[in-house]
């Protein structure tokens, strides 16, 4: 299955937050919107980052009950990884397990087109499963 698929089924809808803002506002966003990541981007839409559920951890450890006032564009990962409609859930299986990454920006032609995680993979992966699985068995009945 095409990542392209996936957001046809999901939908393209990305949260996004903007660096300045601080840490507790992007931790209530992604609560707000049942999401571990969002995409940290400028008023003009420019990618700068993405923050997640790691981040705000890996944060959380180092500054303690400071971290809510701290700015999102300290905390972000910085070096965005993306993916495109084209790919496909096997190799964005490898890459997210390489990677250690369960959130991908989806890029056409340097535009941001939507968002997916491994959960959405995996949802879409288990799909094809159950439909291969059901066509197996409606051979083998009719053979």
């Amino acid at each position: 299955m095409l990542v392209s698929q996936i957001l046809k089924s999901k939908g393209d809808a990305v949260v996004g937050i903007e660096p300045e803002a601080t840490v507790g506002e992007a931790a209530a966003l992604m609560a707000q919107h049942n999401v571990g990541a969002v995409l940290v981007r400028t008023a003009a839409g420019e990618v700068r980052g993405i923050l997640s559920e790691r981040d705000l951890a890996r944060g959380l450890a180092a500054q303690g009950s400071a971290l809510s006032d701290a700015r999102v564009g300290a905390l972000m990962t910085s070096n965005v990884i993306t993916c495109s409609p084209n790919d496909t859930t096997d190799g964005l299986m490898e890459l997210m397990t390489q990677r250690r990454i369960r959130h991908l920006p989806v890029v056409q032609d340097g535009h941001l087109v939507g968002m997916i995680s491994i959960g959405d993979v995996v949802k879409a992966r288990l799909g094809e499963l159950q439909t291969q699985a059901a066509e197996l068995q409606a051979y083998i009945a009719t053979g």
